[in-house]
């Protein structure tokens, strides 16, 4: 989609790649399932919800690096962060895969659009930006259906992104502040 004036075999590839990484990630998917007992499928669904979203919504595939993320943190059973920390980097790491992939999604609909102003994959970024941090400029707005659909959604996900950082600096200080009163001498 950013590349253009590729040669014909290389626009041919692109399609290709993409349809047998995702044939090779629904065959791991089915062996995963099959491996926890052909009756469990519901179970495995509710204990893998990121692996079943990614799998009907192939678009969100980068999510999966937020396991990636949790194996790297584990050690000895003992995460490196506390929970705090966790929250705040998934939250982080899922605003930047997000807003690349709204972004992506969004400058598709757009570039050609008539009387659109997301013209270019910069704008696109732009755009994704003031909307994930829900600033929302409107110096850019998507025009087409589809276009505001992404944006709709991009909107929600700001916002519960927002919520769950703002909540678990919060309650961070909360407890922070509960310790300090813990050790403070009793008053006279």
């Amino acid at each position: 989609m950013l590349a253009r004036g590729l040669p014909p075999a290389a626009v041919d590839l692109a399609p290709a790649v993409t349809y047998g990484s995702w044939a090779l990630f629904t065959a791991d998917y089915a062996v995963r399932w099959r491996l926890g007992g052909p009756r469990r499928f519901l179970a495995y669904v509710r204990r893998h919800p990121l692996d079943t979203v990614v799998l009907a919504l192939p678009l969100l595939r980068p999510l999966r690096v937020i396991r990636l993320y949790d194996a790297v943190q584990q050690r000895r059973d003992e995460p490196r962060l506390s929970l705090y920390g966790r929250v705040i980097a998934y939250a982080g790491t899922t605003a930047v895969l997000l807003g690349f992939v709204a972004a992506l999604a969004v400058y598709q609909q757009e570039r050609g659009a008539p009387g659109a102003t997301i013209r270019t994959f910069g704008d696109s970024v732009w755009w994704a930006c003031s909307t994930l941090t829900t600033v929302g400029y409107g110096d850019v707005t998507p025009v087409t259906p589809l276009g505001r659909v992404v944006a709709a959604g991009l909107m929600v996900c700001g916002l519960a992104l927002l919520g769950a950082v703002a909540g678990a600096f919060s309650s961070w200080l909360i407890q922070t502040f509960a310790r300090g009163d813990e050790q403070l001498p009793p008053a006279r």
